[in-house]
């Protein structure tokens, strides 16, 4: 029992104690625990269970041509050559583009609906709204990208052609499915992770923070950048993190308006491919040992990849955290 003699410190402490401690020993708690660690333990070897068998059927391909696949572009299943360079640069750069397009999007949207800018009855609205674009089915945003989003854009592109044709990121003559587009789809798609996760983040932050920075004779936007934004940023960056995972990973939206080019150019506003595209183009033809397997190296790269930068997410949170 607590000594109500001892300094406030010490009391603190022994309070705190108390959610270290195991609790009355009863049976319930015990089956409690024993499920608990069991569900846990069962992600884990789920998540190494698709890793080994990806691993496996990729064998055929890794035997044949080595580390070479991640820097050839030779894929000719005719001749049985296949190489992964297309696919990779493909998956990074249009995953890269929709980060660029989604992360200022989506903070200005969990900036908006977090604090005070309008009023409540158009926050909720706006939210939810933002929301929901996650709910819908890749294939409706494919369809839209093709219908809708293309036609409009296709000007853009040409515009950008005309002007600047002599810049390498522009330097093709644009016919309408591109990297471009299919990054813009990817950064709409991944917005609401973005938004929401970040809305979560900052709505966290203690509003004593917000009223001490303001007594002290900070604006809105000093308060916002300089106490806001770094108190949430670990909340942020793994929403960032987990928005560029699913990008990584899209398949049908992206294979509907990338228009699948096994060409590699620098250029945006040229056709382009990504690991998710080729995988969902080509396994159900896929009936070659080695054509099977060289699909399976690319799934097992593109599980790599994201493996990597969820692991980088979870070192870049706690790197935040430790030097807060």
């Amino acid at each position: 029992m607590a000594n109500f003699s001892d300094p406030i410190d010490s009391q603190q402490a022994i309070i705190n104690d108390l959610t270290t401690t195991k609790g009355a020993s009863v049976w319930g708690d015990r089956l409690f625990t024993v499920l608990v660690r069991g569900l846990a333990f069962s992600g884990s070897l789920f998540l190494l269970l698709i890793g080994w068998i990806v691993f496996q059927d990729a064998q055929p391909a890794m035997k044949a041509f080595g580390l070479g696949f991640f820097w050839s572009q030779d894929w000719d299943v005719g001749k049985l050559q296949f190489g992964g360079l297309p696919y990779i640069y493909g998956t990074l750069v249009s995953s890269a583009l929709a980060l660029f397009f989604a992360v200022p999007l989506g903070l200005a949207v969990a900036l908006t609906t977090s604090e005070n800018f309008v009023p409540d009855w158009v926050r909720s609205p706006v939210a939810f709204l933002v929301e929901l674009i996650a709910s819908i089915p890749s294939v409706i945003i494919g369809l839209w990208g093709i219908f809708i989003l293309i036609p409009i854009l296709k000007p853009l592109q040409e515009v950008l052609f005309k002007t600047f044709a002599w810049f390498p990121l522009f330097s093709t003559e644009p016919f309408g499915p591109s990297t471009l587009i299919a990054g813009v789809v990817l950064g709409i798609m991944i917005l609401p992770t973005i938004a929401a996760i970040g809305r979560d983040a900052l709505r966290a932050v203690a509003p004593e923070l917000r009223s001490a920075s303001m007594a002290l004779g900070a604006t809105r936007w000093e308060t916002i950048f300089r106490v806001l934004l770094p108190t949430a940023s670990s909340g942020i960056i793994g929403a960032i993190i987990l928005a560029l995972g699913r990008a990584l990973g899209e398949t049908m939206a992206v294979t509907m308006v990338i228009g699948n080019s096994t060409i590699i150019s620098p250029s945006l506003i040229a056709p382009g491919y990504t690991i998710p595209a080729v995988l969902a183009n080509q396994f159900p033809e896929a009936f070659e040992e080695l054509h099977i397997g060289a699909l399976m190296y690319l799934a097992l790269i593109l599980f790599i990849i994201t493996l990597v930068v969820n692991s980088l997410a979870v070192l870049l949170v706690e790197l935040v955290k430790s030097n807060r």
